[in-house]
């Protein structure tokens, strides 16, 4: 399985830092999302990072960065927006409905299907499918290894993704809650629980 690491929608002071050593440690694909916020500071960190990781970056707003930082690729929110004009390039998307998940994938680089269980970095985000909905989708080949988990996944339940045949998962809420973006200065939690997301996909 793939693992996809999602930043959190705000930024913090020690970001960067913390996403250089992602990278370092192996982390393959990192999408920058970061809803409302103004495009400099999507520059100002992505200036940050070194530039032997901008291959590995999929940006899901000010679609511009893609080309101006050489960047893996960008993400539609919503899977029918239409591309920048002229964009040929690795295109994600996200969809809610099983029916979406269908139509977009063949279209798509890869998908999320969201929300899979209850979000842990948003509460309004809740379960969409249930378990037998998901085995019964997996049957009809629409999950596939083109098809990525999104919302509420983790260490407990990657394994349970894996058997139902998704190709990937993209982690948030159980990586960024474990560093106190407000106070905290040691990140070695963090990491340590990302190599162990690691180890679950592999």
């Amino acid at each position: 399985m793939k693992l996809i690491v999602m930043t959190r929608p705000t930024f913090f002071v020690e970001e960067d830092k913390i996403l250089t050593i992602l990278f370092e440690e192996g982390l393959e694909s990192l999408h920058l999302f970061k809803p409302g916020e103004e495009p400099v500071f999507s520059e100002r960190l992505l200036s940050l990072i070194p530039e032997d990781y901008y291959r590995r970056i999929t940006v899901h707003s000010h679609f511009y960065l893609r080309e101006e930082y050489s960047l893996r690729g960008i993400h539609l929110e919503q899977p029918e927006a239409q591309l920048p004009y002229g964009y040929k390039g690795s295109v994600s998307r996200t969809c809610t409905t099983l029916e979406q998940a269908a139509q977009w994938k063949k279209p798509s680089s890869y998908i999320f299907l969201k929300s899979i269980f209850n979000s842990q970095s948003n509460p309004a985000d809740r379960q969409s499918f249930s378990i037998d909905e998901l085995k019964a989708a997996s049957k009809r080949g629409i999950i596939d290894r083109h098809v990525y988990a999104l919302g509420g996944v983790n260490i407990d339940n990657i394994q349970l993704l894996a058997d139902l045949g998704f190709g990937g998962v993209v982690v948030c809420g159980d990586l960024w809650n474990r560093f106190n973006i407000h106070t905290g200065q040691d990140f070695s939690e963090l990491i340590s629980h990302f190599k162990k997301l690691q180890k679950a996909v592999s």
